[in-house]
């Protein structure tokens, strides 16, 4: 008698089976910039850190919902691409892009 077997649940952004190296690098970059903005939105001085980072989130986001090609790989990026634009709305109100460079 054959029996299922079950395989412990992994998580993977290749649901549909195949490899998207772009895609993936895209949605860990989005994870990453759109924790760093969020994060570092908590304090007022690294408000240039926090727009920087969050405006790249927003392009990166962006670019990865783009060219995404799993559901795992959009939820990561609208959920991270929602933390880079509260991080970079926040760094603007604290200072912005280029404040006190000039």
């Amino acid at each position: 008698m054959a029996h299922a077997v079950r395989r412990p649940m992994a998580f993977t952004l290749n649901t549909d089976g195949r490899p998207h190296p772009v895609e993936n690098a895209l949605t860990a970059l989005t994870v990453v910039l759109g924790l760093l903005a969020f994060i570092t939105s908590f304090f007022h001085n690294l408000h240039l850190l926090t727009s920087w980072s969050g405006l790249a989130g927003i392009i990166t986001g962006a670019w990865g919902q783009y060219v995404s090609a799993t559901t795992a790989e959009r939820f990561l990026l609208v959920i991270f691409l929602g933390a880079s634009a509260v991080g970079f709305g926040i760094g603007l109100a604290h200072g912005g892009l280029f404040g006190g460079l000039w």
